[in-house]
C-alpha cells in the first residue's frame, strides 16, 4: 500500500523512461533556475544583462511618471519633511546618476528621436524636446578619465582626449587641419576644410577686404563652424563669434569648440528662425557649411539677411562659389545678393564677400525669386520657435544700427545702445544696471572669493542677463559669456548684441541647445522666475527639472552662483544638495538693499563605478 505501480517494463530501467510528474518539472526549473543565477553571477556572460537592467531601472526609476510624481512631491515639501532620521543622523534626498551612455545625452536634439522625424528643410536636425514632466530626473555622469579642462588660452591648441574620446572627425578632417590625436590630447592646428593652411593666413587673407583690425567689426556669426578654429583665432582680432553647427555625423565637434573655450552652440538652419533678434551680426561666415541659401525662393539667404547689421559682411567660402558643376547654384546665390543689393567685394577662388546696404533694402523690386518686405506687422527681433519667412525684414531705427553708426570697440559696450529708445527710460534704466553689476562683479571677486580672472574659468553663462551687464562687468577677465535672454521676457537681446556680446534667446523650461559639461560658471538672477508664467505667475515646470539642466551643462567642479529671496535660496540649496552640489549661503553686497541671498555652488567630481561603464 502507498506504492505507485509502474508497468513492468519501467521497474528495472530498461525500455522506455517514465513520463515527467510535477514534482519533477519543478525540481528542474528550480535547478536551472539556481545554475543560470550563479552563471551570471561568478561568470562575465552576466555582465551585458546587469548593463542592461542597470539602463532599465535608471529609464524606468527617473521617466516612470508615478516615480517622478514621487520625486517631485520630496522637492514640494517643507523643508523639515525632506530631513529623515537615521541612526541619529540626517540624511536628505540625492538623485541617482543616469547610465553611462547618456554621458553625452542631449535632450532637445536625441538621435532616437529626431531619426523619426521628416528630412524637409533639415526640420529633425532642429530641437525636439520631449514633452514637460517626460525628462529622466538623473545626473549626467562624466566620462571615464574625464580631468580638469585644460585651461585658457593652452585649450585653444590642445585639449584632453579622454574628456570626449571621439575619434572619427581626427580621422576624417585631420589632413584639412582640423584636429589630430597626440598622445592624451587632441591637438588643433586651427585648419579647416576651406583653410587647410590655418585660421590665421585665412583671416589675414580676408582682411585685405574686410576691417578686421579696426575696430568697427565686433560680433560675428560662423555657420556650420566645425571645431571653431575661425571663431578661436578672430578672438585675437578683438572679435567674438558665436559657432554653432548641428548634432550631425560629424560627433561632438561644438564640444570640441566648447572644451577649447570658444563660443560655441548646437543649432540648424532649417524651417525656423535661429534664436538672436534682428541685426545682431556685423560679420557673418560660412566656410564650406553647405547652407543652400537660395532654396525655397531664397528663405535661408534672406534669414542671414536678417541677421545682418547693416553695412555688415558676409563671407560664403566653398560650395557653390565658383564650385565645379555648380555653376547655377553659384549664378542664384549672385542673382539673390544682386535683389538684395548687396555690393560684391571680391570674388577669390572659391571664396565671395558681400557687403550689405546700409540704408533700407532696395525692395521692393523686380526679382525672380519674388522677394519683398516683410509686412510692418512682422517684428524682426521674434525668433524663439518662429517659422522663417520668405522675406527681407525691415530695418527699425534707420542710421542708428549699422557698422558705421555705432561706437567702435570697446566703446560701444559701455555706450547707450540706439534700442534703448524703444524702453521707457531706457537709458536711465541701463546705466544703473551697468553701476550695479560693477560694484555686484567686485563683491563676488573680493567677499564671495570667486576666482572670475583665474583661467580656470573660460566658459561662463549668464541665464538671466537682461542688458548684459554682468558679462560687461566681466571684460578684463579671460571669459567669454553666453548672455541668456528668457524668450518670455523682455526681448533685449538686441541691446547686449549692440554692446558687442553675444547671447541668445531660450525657454528654461526646456534644455539648452549644448553637451554635458561644457560651462565653467553659471550665473542667474531670479531663477524661480525664469520657469513662472509672466501672466499667471504659477510655474510652468518644476524647478529640479532647471537645476538637473543646470548639473547636465556645468563642469564638475564647476560653479552656480544664484541671486534671488530668502525663501526661493532655501528651495534652491535643498535642491543643489540633491544633485550633489556643495553649497554657501552668502547675504548680499552692502549696497544692496534687495534683501537677497546669494548661493554658491559648486559641484562636486562624482564618477559612476567602475562596473557601471
Amino acid at each position: 500500500m502507498g506504492l505507485v505501480n509502474l508497468p513492468p517494463s519501467r521497474r528495472g530501467g530498461g525500455g522506455l523512461a517514465r513520463p515527467w510528474t510535477l514534482l519533477d518539472l519543478v525540481s528542474f526549473s528550480l535547478f536551472s533556475a539556481v545554475f543560470i543565477f550563479f552563471l551570471l553571477v561568478f561568470t562575465s556572460l552576466g555582465d551585458p544583462l546587469a548593463a542592461a537592467g542597470r539602463r532599465a531601472l535608471a529609464h524606468s526609476s527617473s521617466s516612470d511618471p508615478r516615480q517622478r510624481q514621487r520625486i517631485l512631491a520630496v522637492f514640494d515639501a517643507p523643508a523639515n519633511f525632506l530631513v529623515r532620521q537615521h541612526l541619529g543622523e540626517s540624511v536628505e534626498p540625492v538623485l541617482q546618476a543616469c547610465s553611462a551612455e547618456e554621458v553625452d545625452h542631449m535632450p532637445c536634439e536625441d538621435p532616437r528621436r529626431s531619426s523619426q522625424l521628416t528630412r524637409k528643410m533639415n526640420f529633425y536636425r532642429e530641437r525636439h524636446c520631449p514633452p514637460p514632466g517626460e525628462a529622466p530626473l538623473c545626473l549626467i555622469p562624466p566620462p571615464d578619465g574625464y580631468r580638469f579642462p585644460v585651461p585658457w588660452p593652452e585649450s585653444l591648441h590642445k585639449i584632453w582626449h579622454d574628456n570626449m574620446p571621439y575619434d572619427k572627425l581626427a580621422e576624417r578632417k585631420g589632413h584639412q587641419g582640423w584636429m589630430k590625436e597626440e598622445g592624451p590630447y587632441f591637438i588643433f592646428p586651427g585648419g579647416g576644410t576651406m583653410f587647410p593652411d590655418g585660421a590665421v593666413q585665412y583671416i589675414g587673407k580676408l582682411g585685405q577686404f574686410i576691417p578686421i583690425k579696426k575696430g568697427l567689426l565686433r560680433t560675428a556669426l560662423d555657420l556650420g563652424c566645425g571645431v571653431a578654429s575661425f571663431g578661436g583665432f578672430l578672438l585675437k582680432e578683438n572679435i567674438i563669434t558665436l559657432s554653432f553647427a548641428p548634432r550631425d555625423s560629424h560627433k561632438a565637434q561644438i564640444q570640441f569648440a566648447l572644451e577649447r573655450g570658444i563660443p560655441a552652440f548646437v543649432a540648424m538652419l532649417g524651417t525656423r528662425r535661429l534664436p538672436f533678434p534682428a541685426f545682431s551680426f556685423d560679420l557673418i561666415h560660412c566656410s564650406r557649411c553647405l547652407i543652400p541659401f537660395t532654396a525655397y525662393n531664397g528663405t535661408y539667404f534672406t534669414e542671414v539677411d536678417r541677421l545682418l547689421r547693416p553695412g555688415g559682411y558676409l563671407v560664403i567660402s566653398g560650395p557653390p562659389v565658383q564650385w565645379p558643376n555648380q555653376d547655377k547654384e553659384w549664378s542664384d546665390l549672385q542673382s539673390v545678393a544682386h535683389a538684395l543689393c548687396y555690393e560684391l567685394l571680391a570674388v577669390d577662388n572659391n571664396t565671395v564677400i558681400w557687403k550689405k546696404p546700409t540704408e533700407s533694402s532696395c525692395l521692393p523690386n523686380q526679382n525672380e525669386f519674388g522677394l519683398d518686405l516683410c509686412s510692418e506687422n512682422d517684428d524682426p527681433n521674434e525668433a524663439w520657435y518662429f517659422k522663417l519667412k520668405n522675406c527681407v525684414s525691415r530695418v527699425f531705427l534707420e542710421g542708428e544700427t549699422s557698422v558705421e553708426s555705432i561706437p567702435k570697440w570697446p566703446e560701444r559696450i559701455s555706450t547707450p545702445p540706439s534700442r534703448l529708445s524703444l524702453i521707457k527710460n531706457g537709458n536711465d534704466i541701463f546705466e544703473a544696471d551697468t553701476r550695479r553689476w560693477a560694484r555686484r562683479v567686485e563683491y563676488y571677486k573680493k567677499t564671495l572669493g570667486l576666482k572670475l580672472g583665474n583661467p580656470e574659468i573660460r566658459n561662463v553663462m549668464d541665464m538671466n542677463a537682461l542688458f548684459g551687464g554682468f558679462a560687461a562687468a566681466l571684460l578684463s577677465d579671460p571669459v567669454w559669456v553666453m548672455n541668456v535672454v528668457p524668450a518670455r521676457k523682455p526681448l533685449t537681446l538686441g541691446i547686449i548684441y549692440d554692446r558687442g556680446l553675444i547671447g541668445v534667446y531660450h525657454d528654461w523650461c526646456e534644455a539648452f541647445s549644448t553637451y554635458p559639461r561644457t560651462y565653467d560658471l553659471i550665473h542667474v538672477v531670479g531663477i524661480t522666475s525664469l520657469i513662472r508664467d509672466p501672466t499667471s505667475g504659477k510655474s510652468r515646470c518644476h524647478l529640479l527639472d532647471l537645476m538637473v539642466e543646470m548639473d547636465r551643462i556645468l563642469r564638475p567642479e564647476g560653479k552656480a552662483v544664484m541671486r534671488d529671496s530668502s525663501e526661493s535660496i532655501e528651495k534652491v540649496a535643498r535642491i543643489a544638495r540633491a544633485i550633489r552640489w556643495t553649497v554657501e549661503v552668502h547675504g548680499s553686497e552692502p549696497e544692496s538693499h534687495s534683501g537677497e541671498k546669494i548661493l554658491v555652488a559648486t559641484k562636486t567630481f562624482w564618477k559612476l563605478p567602475s562596473s557601471s561603464h
